[in-house]
């Protein structure tokens, strides 16, 4: 059989090797009543059969069908069939961590370029060998911030997606001192980070709950989102100069990296940690997994950054190689000592990632990146022409931005588009109270004009 290794003879020759007659004289041990018994399943499928079956079973989800505007921090963006005939190689598909280097110079290599990718990519000086996701990235940079400041309290941007918020907070509430030492900076009726609050969190005004704490020379890092959770692009430069100011660290989380096609990087607007989600330059968006977490920093602090990073060098005769340079890894059996305890990289999916970018070159990038934001800038001049529709927010945006139902709530406006094959965005009303009349939608090169005209003239019917 095509999926049981032994054959009848080598079954027969194990058998009389430990001394049963049968299979099933293996079990006789086990009660007949306490047995599992055979399950109930429809005769077995040739395997064109079985693949027709499966395809009309996914057809049922409309996946194909669909208008999707969904974004959110997970982006469907076109991914050549060349990424996944180049990840099918097999010194790609089955590696794992390279701990000897001279069997596994193809992975290390791959990594390497990666590093240097997302370096480029966030205008940093070094970068790690990926993370999870940017969620996790995002709280391993604020861990990390304690590190570099000795500083324990940190400063998050309430246009910070709420899953990174979440995420962090998590991460401080298993530290060391136990205490979550986390406070949330207001968005203003731009969409963005309000600097006043943030100046205030950093001089230790008093909180929202009436408590009053020296933060001032406590806050480690002030995290944001570039482009944030509502699409808006952070002020970086002043944002920086107040977090510097404190004596404090800028940490940047980008959700979308074609944003990065035509804004300034976060790197070069004083950022000190960047860290972002590479599912959008990798795979199709696929939720649960996989995605890529894309992280970096400036050399300085290169000693306190988490994971691994592979580095280049040249072996006894000279020749150009590649090693683990730096592998702050549970191995080490340094436990709650240890920089980071995160497993390992997404090796496969970070190679998709540098697939994907060095295909598109730097010209490439920028020409889908402004294909996003014509895309988005005509649905919004659009949306914002029709009756009980308006955009609440003004600040610029890259591809994705915040409806608003000038009445009613968001879900079930957007469960009547589902009906009729739109997935008009991102119920924002999810993550919070105040935000029921809001849905986010992105849009992508994929989108045609049509596709945009599509979802307008249906918010205009609904």
């Amino acid at each position: 059989m095509r999926y049981l290794p032994h054959t009848d003879d080598e079954i027969r020759a194990m058998l009389e090797r430990i001394g049963v007659g049968s299979v099933d004289d293996l079990f006789a041990p086990i009660p007949e009543e306490l047995r599992a018994k055979p399950l109930q399943l429809e005769p077995a499928l040739s395997e064109p059969a079985l693949m027709a079956h499966l395809e009309a079973l996914a057809a049922k989800n409309g996946a194909t069908e669909t208008l999707s505007f969904l974004g959110a921090g997970m982006y469907d963006h076109h991914v050549p069939p060349a990424v996944d005939q180049l990840l099918l190689r097999s010194e790609f598909y089955t590696a794992y961590t390279p701990y000897q280097a001279e069997v596994s110079q193809g992975t290390l290599q791959a990594i390497f370029e990666f590093q240097t990718l997302v370096c480029q990519l966030f205008g940093m000086e070094v970068a790690n060998a990926s993370m999870y996701c940017a969620a996790s990235g995002s709280a391993e940079a604020v861990l990390m911030a304690r590190r570099v400041t000795k500083r324990g309290h940190v400063v998050v941007s309430g246009a910070l997606h709420p899953h990174y918020v979440d995420t962090i907070a998590t991460f401080l509430r298993g530290s060391d001192d136990g205490a979550p030492n986390m406070d949330v900076a207001e968005v203003t009726p731009e969409g963005l980070t309000d600097l006043a609050s943030v100046e205030k969190l950093l001089r230790g005004a008093t909180t929202a709950d009436g408590e009053k704490r020296p933060k001032g020379e406590q806050t480690a890092c002030v995290v944001v989102g570039y482009p944030n959770f509502l699409g808006g692009l952070e002020d970086l430069e002043k944002l920086a100069a107040l977090a510097h100011e404190a004596g404090a660290l800028l940490v940047t989380a980008t959700a979308e990296p074609y944003a990065l096609s035509l804004v300034r990087p976060p790197g070069e607007l004083g950022a000190d940690i960047c860290v972002g989600e590479g599912q959008a330059l990798a795979v199709p968006p696929q939720l649960g997994g996989p995605g890529v977490g894309l992280f970096a920093c400036r050399q300085k602090f290169v000693r306190q950054m988490p994971g691994r990073l592979v580095g280049q060098t040249v072996d006894q005769d000279g020749e150009r190689g590649f090693v683990l340079t730096l592998s702050t890894r549970e191995q080490h059996i340094r436990r709650e000592r240890a920089t980071s305890n995160i497993c390992t990289n997404h090796g496969l999916i970070a190679l998709a990632f540098a697939i994907r970018v060095a295909m598109l070159g730097r010209k490439g990038f920028e020409q889908a990146g402004e294909s996003c934001l014509a895309g988005a800038e005509y649905l919004k001049k659009r949306i914002g022409e029709l009756d009980g529709f308006e955009l609440p927010y003004g600040a610029t945006t890259f591809n994705e931005f915040v409806v608003r139902r000038t009445e009613g709530l968001a879900a079930p406006l957007l469960a009547a588009l589902a009906a009729q094959g739109i997935l008009a965005g991102v119920d924002l009303g999810t993550f919070r109270p105040e935000w029921e009349r809001d849905f986010l939608v992105a849009v992508t090169e994929r989108h045609s004009k049509a596709d945009l005209d599509r979802l307008a003239d249906a918010l205009a019917s609904a």
